[in-house]
């Protein structure tokens, strides 16, 4: 390490290298005895790119070029910036560093950590994206604590995770807002800079020695956004790691900009600037764009090279130019200049250096553990979201005294089978139709599965396993209250096995709706045509059940085959039916029949039930079901992760290009042993 820092910082008189010599004598200078410094380098991450191009290609307007041969580095330790306006690049490069670009997008050039083509293992890398993706319902601590128990290994005991929670907490200064809830959706929370900060929290548990973030001060005001930089800046030399800090940032305040190491800024995708942040105001006086007195240095730079609008730029006593022809000489001053020779020049020199092997593998919790965290926080989350279950509840309980009202004391004549069908298939249709209604709440808990499935916390078949188990207690809670009110008022068939098999049924219902909602979310992510095609499929499903149109009475075609018979209406129809009605007797009212009528005629004549099986056939068919629909749902989402990319790249047809160096936090080498 000692020959890096001397061989890259030879002497030179050049002003715009001074602070980075300065900065590397005075690691050298420090005691033998003492070299702190020093470890956090050798022991942390050396990010370089260089000639790095990214390109975005699709039928219809050809190849785009977003980059266009970018080279740096990023040291332990440092936090280097990416500036530049709005389109400019920032978060593509960002997401090209952190090996996230998607596969409709071409990339050249070379991604080096510690001077290897190599990945990251799990934990040693993070990204915070730009949305503060997080559970509205929970506290930090609990929030915090939670992704402590998934992320860090069994081998850490809950009291070492809680610790590790803690200092991770005090670390962001959130101390005070511990027992304060997220908020969101117009409930009272956290305010936007402690939200980001909670972000944060949540990705450095596992002390990762490379952190990216995509624009963190984002909707930020000025002082929230310095106490936000401020902490971010502070996580480069902590702990004893020497953390590599790589921030896309739009339009930094003053004060946050002193807190940056290093300045990568970017216009059209081209580099016009990377270098000390320090030396970057000089950098534009030399190149004739001085920043004026009294004016923030990131403002002058952003306003000089943004071309959105077209305006003039003053050129010292040169007179207005253009801003495209300032870009364009600031791009030849960067090029010509020592320190683009001095970037590329010490990007050469790491890749020369043995900085030593990376973690291959780091450990996280298990399967098991992950399903039981998983489960305790989406159990305490639905408890505390009233429109997950609790709103559902009310409404359910008003329908049913509205049945059992309407249909109160319905009796045991000949025109009670009509009322007790028509009862019954309501309960079945409409009753679990409304199940529809928590689909917001669940998109939003999608969303925060998708952030921490990308950052590797966990995989899709833990989500699964969790989900379903804690939304059992609250499915019972809704089948079994508003289930009795509207049985047991309008004196459906006597008896608790009746019942219990009715409410069984009710279960199966709701569960398989929220099944059928959990697929429309993995495909539909969207609130509005989310449920508009939820709603749409379940009427399909009714119209077919069997009720409102008799099974014989169906075209056969797509309506009876296939459609009546995957229609889980059907067999909720059937088993309540049969439930109802299977060894009973009625009057017959029909002239010159018989006086009595039994069950089993009803349900043949009257129902066209199929009587080969019996109830409990239709109750396993609907488990089968709601077991088929779940695995449907995981494997939809695990084939999202590469079906999607390979719809988009074949859409797009991009070009050849070279392999890309995968920085992933949640590559699928690094985590396939995750289901």
């Amino acid at each position: 390490m000692a020959s890096l820092i001397h061989s890259t910082l030879q002497p030179n008189t050049n002003p715009e290298i001074n602070t980075a010599i300065l900065e590397m004598e005075t690691i050298n200078r420090l005691p033998k005895k003492n070299k702190v410094v020093r470890t956090q380098l050798e022991d942390g991450v050396f990010l370089t790119w260089q000639d790095l191009c990214v390109t975005v290609s699709n039928k219809k307007s050809g190849t785009k070029s977003i980059l266009q041969g970018l080279s740096g580095y990023a040291r332990p330790g440092e936090l280097l910036a990416i500036m530049g306006p709005s389109g400019c690049g920032k978060s593509t490069l960002l997401d090209a560093l952190a090996g996230r670009l998607g596969s409709n997008i071409g990339q050249r050039g070379e991604i080096l950590v510690n001077g290897r083509k190599q990945a990251l293992a799990y934990g040693t890398s993070a990204y915070v994206t730009q949305d503060d993706t997080l559970m509205m319902t929970l506290t930090v601590r609990e929030a915090v604590y939670y992704s402590a128990q998934l992320q860090l290994p069994d081998s850490m005991s809950k009291s070492q995770k809680k610790e590790r929670a803690e200092t991770t907490i005090k670390e962001m200064g959130l101390q005070d807002a511990v027992d304060t809830r997220i908020g969101g959706w117009g409930v009272k929370g956290l305010s936007g800079g402690q939200k980001r900060r909670v972000s944060i929290c949540i990705e450095i548990l596992t002390r990762p020695k490379l952190l990216f973030l995509d624009e963190p001060t984002s909707g930020l005001d000025s002082a929230a956004s310095y106490y936000v930089m401020s902490r971010i800046a502070g996580l480069g030399q902590r702990d004893g790691i020497g953390r590599t800090i790589i921030a896309s940032i739009h339009q930094p305040s003053s004060e946050v900009f002193q807190l940056f190491h290093n300045l990568c800024l970017l216009s059209s995708g081209r580099t016009v600037y990377f270098g000390p942040a320090s030396a970057a105001n000089e950098f534009f006086t030399l190149s004739g764009f001085p920043c004026p007195t009294h004016q923030n240095p990131s403002d002058h730079f952003l306003k000089t090279i943004n071309k959105d609008f077209q305006q003039d730029v003053e050129q010292g006593l040169a007179g207005a130019i253009s801003t495209e022809e300032a870009i364009e000489i600031l791009l030849s001053s960067y090029k010509s200049s020592e320190r683009y020779k001095q970037v590329r020049k010490q990007v050469a020199e790491i890749y020369k250096q043995d900085h030593g092997e990376l973690e291959t593998k780091r450990s996280h919790a298990s399967f098991l553990t992950q399903c039981s965290v998983l489960t305790r926080r989406s159990f305490v989350n639905m408890y505390r979201d009233l429109g997950y279950y609790w709103l559902r509840l009310a409404i359910y309980i008003t329908l049913g005294l509205g049945l059992g009202t309407v249909y109160h004391n319905i009796g045991h004549s000949y025109a009670s089978i009509q009322a007790r069908g028509a009862l019954l298939s309501f309960i079945a249709s409409f009753l679990t139709f409304m199940a529809i209604g928590g689909f917001p709440s669940f998109v939003e808990d999608m969303k925060v599965f998708e952030r921490e499935r990308l950052n590797g916390h966990y995989g899709a078949a833990a989500f699964v396993i969790s989900n379903t188990l804690s939304a059992v207690p609250y499915l019972i809670l809704v089948s079994v209250i508003p289930g009795a009110i509207a049985y047991y008022l309008p004196e459906l068939r006597k008896g608790h096995e009746y019942f219990l098999y009715f409410a069984l049924v009710l279960f199966a219902c709701m569960m398989l709706v929220e099944s059928l909602m959990m697929i429309v979310a993995s495909i539909v992510p969207n609130y509005l045509m989310g449920i508009i095609t939820g709603a749409g499929i379940q009427g399909l499903m009714i119209l077919v059940g069997g009720f409102f149109r008799l099974p014989n009475d169906l075209p056969k075609p797509l309506w009876k085959y296939p459609l009546h018979e995957i229609a889980f209406h059907k067999y909720a129809y059937q088993g309540m039916f049969k439930n109802e009605f299977e060894g009973e007797v009625y009057p017959n009212n029909k002239a010159g029949g018989p006086p009595n009528i039994t069950g089993e005629e009803i349900l043949r004549d009257l129902w066209q039930a199929e009587m080969g099986y019996s109830k409990w056939g239709d109750l396993a068919v609907l488990l089968g079901m709601i077991a088929f629909y779940r695995l449907m749902f995981l494997g939809i989402i695990k084939a999202n992760e590469k079906v999607k990319p390979m719809i988009k790249a074949f859409i797009s047809m991009p070009p050849k290009q070279n392999t890309q160096v995968t920085v992933n936090p949640s590559s699928t080498p690094l985590h396939g042993e995750m289901m």
